[in-house]
């Protein structure tokens, strides 16, 4: 037994994946406390000046300061659980569900908007422009800052060239981001909206804006649960990096077929993978491992030859 336990003991790793973003966690952790007060801002400035679009950027941002919130939460969990036995791969998917819930925290900010854009249109109220203009004005700033502050460097170093697919991206900062883009977009049409609306006399376009806002974080929304929902449901099996197994296996130097592949992502950018192979010849799971390991994506293999 203490000859097993040895051999056990070198063939153990970690199933920490992921190392985390901790300069995201804490640039996080400040544009909520940020996006939090100039949310108390624009909807107090909103109902004493009677504008739809100022009143919608700050509701907007009511619901991105609680997404956000949960954005820096997702990071804490998936930090503080990191080497729990409970998670077979890794916590790194607490970090998805963030950014998953985000999205869909997203979509229901979309929808209020579009309804109180509406009745705007319907039933128009005085617009106080030059007040209502100058809190858009601080509240886009607010956004920029928080906007450079959750700015992802990641986009900048894919490690293989050939996976510049958003793969490597931390989508928990990214929704919090696509969260301060959605506001700052509104902010700019609110702005839009008002000038207009002070030059012209178009009072309309304050709740036209508001309507072509809530499109605009309806597709954002949309991109953010359609990546963060894949990699949840372990729906990737279109990932390159399939592929490149496959192309491996199909170059092996023996007589060699898969029977089963299965792979699913376990980090930004890397990858568990269960291969089950059929041969008639000499073949064992550490040489069919080695051939493996140009792709340094594929962070947990597990390999099953049938004879």
């Amino acid at each position: 037994m203490p000859r097993a336990n040895l051999i056990a003991n070198a063939w153990k790793h970690s199933h920490v994946f992921d190392a985390g973003n901790p300069a995201g966690e804490r640039n996080t952790r400040r544009v909520v406390a940020l996006t939090a007060a100039m949310m108390v801002v624009e909807i107090a400035a909103g109902l004493a000046f009677n504008s739809m679009a100022l009143l919608a950027d700050g509701l907007h941002m009511s619901s991105h300061a609680v997404a956000l919130g949960l954005s820096a939460l997702a990071y804490v969990f998936a930090r503080r659980f990191a080497h729990s036995p409970r998670f077979a791969f890794g916590t790194w998917k607490i970090e998805v569900l963030g950014g998953y819930t985000s999205a869909v925290l997203l979509v229901v900010v979309a929808l209020a908007m579009f309804y109180e854009s509406v009745l705007r249109l319907i039933h128009p109220a005085t617009i106080h422009y030059d007040e209502a203009i100058a809190v858009a004005c601080l509240g886009l700033g607010v956004n920029l800052l928080c906007a450079w502050w959750l700015r992802d460097p990641s986009h900048h170093d894919h490690g293989h060239a050939h996976h510049g697919d958003g793969h490597h991206h931390d989508l928990n900062l990214r929704s919090a981001y696509l969260h301060v883009a959605a506001d700052a977009a509104t902010s700019i049409l609110a702005i839009v909206a008002l000038v207009g609306g002070k030059l012209w006399g178009a009072s309309w376009l304050d709740a036209a804006m508001g309507i072509v806002g809530a499109i605009l974080v309806s597709v954002w929304a949309w991109g953010l649960l359609r990546d963060s929902g894949h990699i949840l449901v372990d729906a990737e099996m279109h990932a390159p990096v399939v592929e490149e197994i496959r192309e491996v296996i199909r170059n092996a130097p023996v007589a060699v077929e898969i029977c089963d592949l299965h792979v699913w992502r376990v980090g930004k950018g890397k990858y568990a993978c269960i291969l089950s192979l059929a041969t008639a010849d000499r073949l064992s799971a550490d040489e069919v491992k080695q051939w493996l390991r140009i792709h340094e994506e594929l962070a947990h293999v597990t390999v099953e030859i049938n004879t």
